[in-house]
């Protein structure tokens, strides 16, 4: 039997590059579905990648980047539209009668979440299992280490760590231990087809903890403050945040605060079906130090950090009851977090230690 051929979508994106380049390194070949031309392509490209440019909004764009596939990665982006998006892939899927497609879900994914990611996400992951020839293997992170080290600018520079995480618990995993179970999935499918695995890092950590870690890696002391939400909200809308991630991230992390990530966590998924033990997250943190610009304090980047916070601070407040008008989002008359709704705790515990 000839070796597969995989697609990766979303190939320039956190989980994307990491799944790729990790097929790259086993002898894969890959085929990167990307959106432009940029450095990280480039990179793909020179790892050995065939590079494909196009949209996950374009039928023609799918049809073509699935020609010749046998397995295939799908990484839709944080943003309006997932259920056309994901409709489009399952039809290009099934008309090219992929062997299997690993699809990137989410922790708090249920019916009646406020966040409509978190709906749409849900959905999603019912009707991809409608696609009749394909298997469906769905990969459900939660808060990844990643999102922690957006602030590690003002992090290194101040000596804090301001999140609006209240007393809530994670086991935050590397976007490359995420890639691991994706491309473990991919490699070798058959006993993987209609399961879910939610990877996480080893450890619980309370928000306390995660500032420590970080300090320790800075070699700097570091304190965690529960920011206010509205002032967390202030500085993401400053660093570029889209008002579609603002309003779902406003209602992530009222589930983090309420120690949604903590339950059932950790989980063996990483080493199962990745193959190896998840990192240490004190190991993530030093790998983030160790590829930041600022990470030796001076003039300049002091005055940058304090720029940056300035900025943020002057930022007019984001209302994420205006943006979900203005952006047209159904509100639900019975809408519950994560961690107050039963179908939820339900399922998560159903999938099971590994899952």
């Amino acid at each position: 039997m000839a070796s597969p051929k995989f697609l990766i979508t979303g190939a320039t994106g956190k989980t994307g590059i990491a799944a790729a380049l990790q097929l790259l390194e086993k002898g894969g070949a890959v085929r990167a579905f990307v959106h432009r031309t940029d450095a990280r392509s480039e990179r793909l490209r020179e790892a050995g990648a065939e590079v494909i440019i196009g949209s996950l909004e374009d039928m023609g764009d799918l049809r073509r980047a699935m020609a010749g596939i046998q397995r295939a990665y799908f990484c839709p982006p944080l943003d309006y539209g997932t259920l056309r998006r994901a409709a489009l892939f399952s039809v290009a899927a099934q008309e090219a009668r992929l062997e299997v497609a690993v699809v990137l879900s989410q922790w708090l994914t249920d019916p009646l979440h406020p966040a409509i990611h978190s709906r749409e996400k849900w959905l999603t992951d019912q009707i991809l299992k409608w696609i009749p020839d394909v298997g469906v293997v769905t990969v459900n992170p939660g808060f990844f280490a990643d999102n922690y080290f957006v602030a590690l600018e003002a992090i290194a520079h101040f000596g804090l760590m301001a999140m609006p995480l209240g007393s809530g618990l994670n086991a935050p995993p590397s976007n490359e231990d995420v890639a691991k179970v994706i491309v473990g999935v991919l490699t070798n499918p058959e006993p993987h087809i209609g399961k879910s695995y939610r990877p996480t890092g080893p450890n619980l950590l309370a928000p306390e903890e995660i500032a420590a870690i970080i300090g320790k890696a800075l070699g700097r002391r570091v304190k965690y403050r529960n920011a206010p939400m509205k002032l967390f909200l202030k500085v993401a809308k400053s660093l570029g945040v889209s008002d579609y991630v603002i309003e779902a991230l406003f209602w992530f992390l009222r589930d983090y605060q309420r120690n949604a990530f903590g339950i059932g966590a950790p989980t063996n998924a990483v080493l199962e079906v990745g193959g190896a033990p998840a990192e240490d997250f004190e190991r993530i943190a030093r790998r983030y130090v160790e590829a930041a610009p600022f990470r030796k304090p001076t003039l300049a980047t002091r005055l940058r950090a304090m720029s940056h916070l300035a900025q943020g601070l002057l930022t007019p407040a984001p209302n994420p009851e205006a943006i979900a008008r203005r952006l047209a989002i159904p509100r639900l008359s019975h809408a519950t977090l994560a961690v107050d709704s039963a179908e939820w705790r339900a399922s998560h515990s159903a999938l099971g230690q590994c899952g």
